[in-house]
Parts: C-alpha cells; sequence; structure tokens
C-alpha cells in the first residue's frame, strides 16, 4: 500500500474517497433500500412524489477531465504538450432540488455565507413556496423530501419538517452512490462547465440554469429510474458500495 493508500485507510476512506463502511452502516443501507423497493413496489406513483436535494461545488473554471482532452494523432505525430490545469480558488455552493418533472428549486450559496441550520431553514422555507407555485398538485397531494444535506440532521430543521406536514425519506448516511443528484444531475452539469474560464459567478449560474433548462421530462424519468436501479445494487452488494453504472446516461461516457 502507498502512502496515499495508507492515509486513505487510516482516515476511515474508500478509494473513491468515501467513508469506509462499518458492518452494522451496510446492515442499515440494505434495510433502508428494502424498505424503499416494498413502499415502491406498493405505491407505483412513489417516485412522482419525491423532490430529491443535494449540494455540490462550483468553480469558476474546472480543469477537462483527461477523457474530455483527449485528441486523436497518428502514430508517427508528436504527443501533444498540456499544461498541468488546476481548480480556480473561486467556488460557489449550489443546492438543488428537483423532481421527475424538473427542476423545482436552485439556491446558490453566497460567498460568506455558512449552510447552518438557520440558513437551510430559510431554504426549506423558500422550496415550501416554489413547491406551491410550481407544483400545485403536489402541494395540495403531498410530496416527500428526500435530501442528503448536513444540516438536515438537526433537530429545528427536522420540527419544521414536521410542523409543515412534510414527510420525509430516510436518506442512509456516507452513501452518495444513492443519491440522483450525486449519480446523475451534477455530473451534467460539471461535463457542461468544465473546461470553461468563466469572468463571473454570473455566468457560472446563467450556463447552469441554461443547463437545468435543456433537461427533458424524459431524462428525469430516467434519473429515477436509475434512481430505483443503484437503489437495487445496494441491496444486491448487501448494503456495501458499488461501482457507478453509467449505462443509463450514455452522454457521459462518450
Amino acid at each position: 500500500m502507498n502512502s496515499k493508500g495508507r492515509i486513505e485507510h487510516e482516515k476511515g476512506l474508500c478509494k473513491n474517497g468515501s467513508k469506509l463502511l462499518s458492518d452494522e452502516q451496510k446492515e442499515c443501507h440494505k434495510e433502508l433500500c428494502l424498505d424503499l423497493l416494498k413502499c415502491i413496489e406498493n405505491e407505483p406513483d412513489l417516485l412522482n412524489l419525491i423532490i430529491t436535494c443535494d449540494e455540490t461545488w462550483v468553480f469558476m473554471y474546472d480543469p477537462k477531465t483527461k477523457q474530455q482532452s483527449m485528441q486523436w494523432k497518428s502514430t508517427s505525430s508528436p504527443r501533444p504538450k498540456k499544461a498541468c490545469m488546476s481548480h480556480s480558488k473561486f467556488k460557489a455552493m449550489l443546492i438543488v432540488f428537483f423532481d421527475i418533472q424538473g427542476i423545482v428549486m436552485a439556491e446558490w450559496v453566497r460567498s460568506g455565507q455558512t449552510v447552518n441550520q438557520q440558513y437551510y431553514i430559510e431554504v426549506l422555507t423558500k422550496l415550501r413556496e416554489d413547491v406551491r407555485r410550481k407544483r400545485l398538485e403536489l402541494w395540495r397531494n403531498g410530496w416527500i423530501l428526500h435530501q442528503d444535506v448536513p444540516a438536515h440532521i438537526t433537530l429545528f430543521v427536522k420540527q419544521l419538517l414536521a410542523n409543515k406536514n412534510i414527510t420525509v425519506l430516510e436518506h442512509p448516511h456516507y452513501s452518495p452512490d444513492l443519491t440522483p443528484c450525486d449519480s446523475y444531475l451534477f455530473p451534467k452539469i460539471q461535463v457542461v462547465l468544465k473546461g470553461t474560464h468563466f469572468v463571473s459567478v454570473e455566468d457560472v449560474e446563467a450556463k447552469t440554469a441554461e443547463n437545468f433548462n435543456s433537461l427533458t421530462e424524459h431524462d428525469l424519468r430516467n434519473c429515477f429510474e436509475h434512481w430505483q436501479h443503484c437503489i437495487q445494487l445496494c441491496v444486491n452488494s448487501e448494503g456495501n458500495y458499488f461501482e457507478g453504472d453509467h449505462s443509463w446516461f450514455p452522454e457521459f461516457v462518450k
């Protein structure tokens, strides 16, 4: 094991940066996934009621991946020289809520703002208003919040959700492989933004909004079907992490 591998092991991390799971956590992942699959089986329209959310960092410059920067060349042509590029120092946090129909709300966290429980309560208050305006049927008949945001575990946030009669879908800790944002939405954003130097955060927001507007209901329905597929993979792997399956989204592996 090299020095990097030893450090990751000592910190309790997998090769992909995820936290190593204990047997108890694996069993919890499996049980939660089994329960969700059973609910989907008993209520076929369940996925239509879910609004899922997560957060990600967006950079004003994010270098292209090795695969994106590949170039065709003949065997006799010289190897192209590439400068080593790194992320820009400026970054902004994006919190996204979306359902099977499209983006419900995108919240850009301003510089210097800490995403604590008070701020997240304000975000959820805005979300309720957006659900009322954009998803009136869900507002009237009830919707389910699926979240993978650290602040959601605080008591005051839980009280707000209970007081407003918002059903929360329990999400297993340390499981980015089980969030539609991480498996679909964020990679789709990052593919578009990588390699572009943005002049301002407003340019980043505009390009991200353009990408959101290009999403079709077919895209998002596939996303939620893929999420159900990942839930089944978690059960099959006995609650452990599993290798990502991007065959549902071929645009990510071109």
